[in-house]
């Protein structure tokens, strides 16, 4: 009876520890894929002008995604995905405020063209 006992008690913290152990491994992949699509749009905001329109969010962006991976590094994978999700946040910004700026320097180029064909436009008919 001891021993069947011994034998429950064993399966029972076997399952356990993989249990825990398998938790733990289901942690990492949501940050290591968090990371990724963080590191990404930081990467797209920069090449969409966010350095030059934005470069309050996108210095932001770039020091989150630092400590990110220091904090995939040291095996914090709430942190890391904490803190992916906020760099991705204002990479996102980043790169809003850069379309915006160049939209906002394209309907200025327009309005000035329309300025020069009006001009022209009335030096024709005088």
């Amino acid at each position: 009876m001891k021993r069947n006992s011994k034998e429950w008690i064993s399966a029972i913290l076997c399952g356990a520890t993989v249990i825990l152990a398998s938790g733990c491994s289901s942690l990492k992949t949501p940050a290591t894929a968090d990371v990724a699509v963080s590191k990404a749009a930081v990467e797209n905001a920069a090449g969409a002008g966010g350095v030059e329109y934005a470069p309050v969010e996108m210095t932001s962006s770039r020091e989150k995604m630092a400590r990110a991976n220091k904090a995939m590094a040291d095996k914090d994978y709430k942190l890391a995905t904490e803190l992916a999700k906020q760099a991705q946040a204002d990479a996102k910004l980043a790169q809003e405020k850069a379309g915006s700026a160049k939209a906002q320097a394209a309907a200025a180029a327009l309005q000035d063209d329309l300025s020069v064909l009006r001009e022209e436009l009335e030096r024709a008919s005088k």
